[in-house]
């Protein structure tokens, strides 16, 4: 499982405000699913040098976790990294680690500048000399990743960088390459503005350079496409991004579990990656992943299972309430929030699998309750006819609804649902438009598309604002 860490929301919603006693609930419940590795993104890359008082105490946990999952939990601990990104301290100053926002403070290393990347590889390694018991180091290649110019000599040189330093730290740490967008596609980008996915023969010139030089102990994470024509398939670890929650996104529960489920089942050689944003709340789609992984059943009977494992006696009504989340019908979702609400404490015991839910099934409970609430306000307001009288009360009930959850999460950074922009361009207002847009300005590609980056940090509560002086 693959610990985002990159928005700053509340908690328990963001893992990057995780307490070691949320890592121990939340790592110990996907074990018992079968997951046997956490990779986890500690966002280095946001904090200044010399680090803050939050940044210290933030490695600090990071390395109980590691601690933690090897002698507790018997699991590996992987740490995520970006390659040429270090803060800007200045700005990385203004904010503690948990509420600090990445495009604000990110600046990005140029790898042909010796000086700046010899830098760089000073500041990662006193970042990571605390977390020396990982396992190994994920490296992606792009997004966020790359420089306007640079070609993939520059990201191998790069790679080879963070394998001196690994062997510095300690001997035996794997460090493996994260097959993404691609080095070459995202400087591409940087440059002209225009992004396109990588090419194969980008990808096997990279894979190639690194077969030659040999970065002994590494792997590749998402390289199957790649990796047998390379003759590295054995190498490979498969990373199904956004079969269990996709990124960006406003945290709700989703349940497309035979995506998941199918996801899990897609192995590479070393075996199947799953990531997730706001991992409490993407409990079904976790399980199904893993029964794909594992090569099991997985039936609506399981879902019942699994869901008694987290509340005991609820299994049938959490499930109903997880189907209806992915459906249309407001009527139902209304009442099932109320039977959800009508729940005593007696009934809200938690079961074997209580860590999922951070051992806090009320919380569980109140979520589902907001989000089925706020799915039926968002279906009605995409039904209300355009010039009828009832899109304004719609709009009403919607942006109400959106606020609710808003202020229980904290989320802030940019999302979409199916419909969003064209039920909220049925509103006519430039200021609306302008903000789903997310255009940055600037005097070159790259100052665009950092300023683009850096507005939709702030979305939605920028959104919700919009939406209620739109309501008056």
């Amino acid at each position: 499982m693959y610990i985002h860490q990159h928005w700053p929301y509340k908690h328990p919603y963001a893992a990057r405000t995780w307490t070691l006693e949320d890592y121990r609930d939340y790592c110990g419940g996907i074990k018992a699913l079968g997951y046997n590795t956490v990779m986890m993104w500690p966002v280095l890359e946001t904090m200044p040098s010399p680090p803050t008082e939050s940044d210290r105490a933030s490695l600090k946990k990071t390395a109980k976790v590691i601690a933690m999952l090897h002698r507790e939990l018997g699991m590996r601990a992987y740490i995520a990294l970006c390659p040429n990104i270090v803060a800007r301290d200045g700005e990385a100053r203004k904010a503690n680690f948990a509420q600090r926002h990445f495009f604000w403070c990110d600046c990005r290393v140029n790898p042909r500048d010796p000086e700046a990347v010899r830098k760089m590889f000073k500041v990662r390694e006193e970042q990571l000399r605390p977390l020396a018991a990982m396992d190994g180091v994920t490296v992606i290649d792009s997004d966020p990743g790359g420089y306007p110019g640079s070609d993939n000599s520059d990201f191998v040189n790069l790679l080879m960088g963070y394998r001196c330093l690994l062997n510095d730290l300690r001997p035996g740490i794997e460090l493996n390459y994260w097959v993404w967008a691609g080095w070459a596609a995202y400087s591409r980008f940087y440059q002209t503005g225009n992004f396109a996915w990588g090419t194969e023969a980008e990808f096997l010139n990279v894979l190639g350079q690194l077969k030659q030089r040999n970065p002994e102990p590494w792997g590749l994470m998402n390289g199957a496409s790649y990796a047998g024509k390379a003759g590295l398939g054995s190498r490979d670890i498969a990373l199904r991004y956004g079969a269990i929650e996709g990124e960006p996104a406003m945290p709700l529960t989703r349940f497309d579990w035979q995506g998941a489920y199918a996801a899990g089942k897609d192995k590479s050689a070393r075996g199947v990656t799953g990531n997730a944003q706001t991992h409490c709340v993407q409990l079904p789609n976790t399980f199904a992943f893993a029964r794909g992984a594992a090569g099991k059943t997985l039936t609506r009977e399981d879902f019942v299972h699994f869901a008694e494992d987290l509340i005991p006696g609820q299994g049938e009504l959490i499930v109903q309430s997880w189907e209806s989340l992915q459906g249309v019908d407001t009527v139902g979702m209304r009442q099932l929030a109320d039977r959800l609400e009508g729940l005593s404490r007696n009934q809200l015991q938690p079961g074997p699998l209580k860590g999922l839910l951070l051992n806090d099934p009320k919380r569980f409970v109140v979520d589902l309750v907001d989000m089925l609430r706020l799915q039926a306000a968002y279906h009605d307001f995409v039904v209300a006819p355009e010039n009828g009288p009832g899109l304004k009360p719609a709009l009403k009930l919607f942006t109400a609804a959106l606020t609710v959850w808003y202020d229980r999460t904290g989320y802030q950074n940019a999302w979409d649902w199916p419909g969003l922009s064209k039920s909220l361009a049925r509103l006519n207002s430039s200021r609306i438009n302008k903000l789903m847009s997310s255009e940055g300005v600037g005097n070159t590609p790259f100052e665009r598309i950092a300023d683009g980056y850096r507005l939709k940090e702030h979305f939605t509560p920028d959104l919700i604002q919009a939406l209620n002086d739109e309501c008056k």
